[in-house]
């Protein structure tokens, strides 16, 4: 993973860092890897840092580092207090407990508001794996720019498959946006999880995977949340309104936040938000990315495999399971 400072950071630009998640699918995993059942994002699952300390490290290619924050859960404050040492109080965001992706995002959202920071924000999952970092924020770049010169779309970044994955999600792309821009397409259609049949299909159509990594203005996100979301965008406003309305404001903000998370349903940004289709939702296509959401224990194998990493823990893990290090994501 390289640590190596950007050439592409601008003043403008903000990142959202997603660190709330539970990690259930990996949690064989990675209590084999430290003892216990914890998040993959807390884990060095590919290397020596965790996978948000090395989602943080990529991010400060393309962002400054003061325009990050990190969307956490109070349950895993042992596992990230470690890991966000270097950032100021008001770049970390707890949540009272995982409420999804849509929750997490608009809290983010709401926080840099509330920082003023009126920037183009791209939203980074901490838990997926990148085996080039420059290239693939030249690709995060390639988003930040269709998004300055289209200022209304949100740009998600679809993966070029390797296989007919049936756990990923899929984006179908429609027409071309910009003949200068020959990879940036409207959306026609998202698949969730497809069946095997229709998983082949969208393989040999050229469909992309969704990486679930959006850039867009902090305005745009807000806009659509109220849109797609407007049970949580409304409870999230009235609540804090009403949290800033008494002399001890900043005192009331924690219990508004508690009240929040107990009313609002789970919801999933990708299924509540993206699935809708957006007119203003593009997608990106991105080539030759070695990219893995690592949900699976054989995507680890399948990722460290195609660095030519070798983790402490792969030998023992290997030789206790009797699995190879170089599992295709289907076997």
């Amino acid at each position: 993973m390289s640590s190596s400072a950007g050439n592409f950071v601008r003043h403008n630009r903000a990142a959202i860092v997603l660190a709330g998640g539970d990690g259930t699918r990996l949690r064989s995993l990675t209590k084999f890897i430290v003892g216990c059942e914890i998040p993959k994002q807390f884990c060095s699952v590919a290397g020596e840092q965790t996978l948000l300390e090395d989602t943080l490290e990529r991010t400060a290619l393309g962002v400054p580092r003061d325009n990050t924050v990190v969307v956490v859960n109070r349950e895993h404050r042992p596992y990230y207090m470690p890991l966000v040492a270097g950032l100021e109080p008001r770049q970390v965001v707890e949540q009272p407990c995982n409420r999804g992706t849509a929750p997490a995002i608009f809290y983010g959202i709401r926080r840099l508001m509330d920082l003023d920071c009126e920037a183009t924000v791209a939203i980074f999952p901490s838990d997926h794996f990148v085996g080039n970092d420059e290239a693939f924020m030249r690709q995060v770049q390639s988003a930040f720019e269709a998004v300055d010169e289209f200022p209304n779309l949100c740009v998600v970044l679809g993966i070029q498959p390797r296989s007919a994955e049936t756990s990923y999600g899929w984006i179908e792309p429609a027409e071309q946006i910009s003949f200068d821009r020959p990879e940036l397409f409207r959306v026609n259609r998202f698949r969730e999880k497809p069946d095997a049949a229709t998983a082949r299909r969208l393989f040999q159509t050229g469909c992309l995977w969704n990486s679930f990594i959006l850039v867009a203005s902090v305005r745009v996100l807000y806009s659509m949340v109220a849109e797609f979301a407007p049970d949580l965008f409304c409870t999230f406003n009235a609540e804090l309104a009403a949290s800033r309305s008494g002399v001890r404001a900043s005192a009331a903000m924690g219990s508004a936040i508690d009240r929040i998370y107990d009313k609002i349903r789970t919801l999933g940004f990708s299924e509540q938000v993206l699935a809708q289709c957006p007119p203003n939702l593009a997608v990106l296509r991105t080539d030759d990315l070695n990219w893995s959401d690592l949900g699976e224990p054989a995507r680890v194998l399948e990722a460290v495999a195609s660095m030519n990493l070798k983790p402490r823990w792969l030998e023992d893990f290997v030789n206790a399971t009797g699995k190879t290090s170089r599992m295709s994501p289907e076997a």
